[in-house]
């Protein structure tokens, strides 16, 4: 009973992909045929051929994954340094800290929106990319709080045996327990890179110039070239858009899962 719920449970959810999918393929007239089909006639792979080269496509492309890599490498290094701090380090004030740090979680973004763009904008930042990264490399805190929680699993006798040895706690930090938390690492990296690819707001506040666009951005101009949504195209490109993040996803599900459970976040 609990397997056929959760099938009928799925099928609700895969509804929008697979409607997506089918209205890519369909030539313009079918997509708004009642009763709808499913199944296109005929079946115009060709939709996705123009649908990459009714906007700048591969351009967008490239600034998307460029702030993504670039917010990865960021959020691995600032969030990795301070979670290592609250979980492995004793000092006066850790815990309250730690405090302070998790309940910024509660502050929504419409509230610090307007400070960030003042900030942004003092800096001349405005109309680039900086704005959609630069942040990364001051750490997130359900980042911190997702690796602390890991780092508090590793055992403390292999920091006290290394610095019986001699090491820093810079030496601890990247040769005992950042190989020790890859899962880890690789959940925050996998969640910062559907956030970053995904993510609509910041783009349509800080990016002003279209060489500039991101994917999410860039897929507004369906709705507004030549007075009309090509529906068939939008549809085809925003799959473009889902492909990487379930390939990834498919390929990184064991490791993702196993880093949520060894965090302790599984219930």
């Amino acid at each position: 009973m609990i397997h056929a719920i959760l099938i009928a449970l799925s099928c609700v959810f895969l509804f929008p992909l697979l409607w997506m999918i089918s209205t890519s393929l369909k030539p313009i007239d079918q997509v708004m045929k009642l009763p709808p089909e499913w199944i296109p006639r005929p079946i115009l792979i060709r939709n996705y051929l123009d649908a990459v080269n009714y906007i700048p496509f591969f351009q967008y492309a490239k600034n998307t994954l460029a702030i993504c890599i670039l917010g990865i490498i960021g959020t691995l290094l600032s969030c990795s340094l301070v979670a290592y701090g609250f979980a492995r380090i004793r000092w006066p004030g850790r815990d309250a800290l730690f405090i302070l740090s998790l309940s910024t979680m509660m502050i929504p973004f419409p509230v610090t929106m307007i400070p960030l763009y003042g900030v942004f904008r003092t800096l001349h930042w405005i109309g680039t990319n900086r704005p959609l990264w630069v942040p990364a490399f001051f750490g997130s805190a359900f980042n911190i709080f997702l690796l602390r929680q890991f780092f508090l699993t590793i055992p403390f006798d292999l920091s006290e045996a290394a610095r019986i040895d001699g090491c820093s706690e810079l030496r601890i930090f990247k040769d005992v327990i950042v190989p020790l938390a890859r899962p880890a690492l690789m959940v925050v990296a996998l969640f910062h890179f559907i956030y970053a690819w995904n993510d609509f707001l910041g783009p349509l506040i800080y990016l002003t110039k279209q060489e500039t666009f991101t994917l999410s951005l860039g897929l507004q101009f369906y709705q507004s070239q030549h007075g009309g949504t090509q529906w068939h195209m939008l549809m085809a490109a925003s799959t473009l858009v889902v492909l990487p993040v379930l390939i990834l996803f498919f390929f990184a599900q064991k490791t993702f899962i196993q880093g949520i459970a060894l965090t302790g976040l599984k219930g």
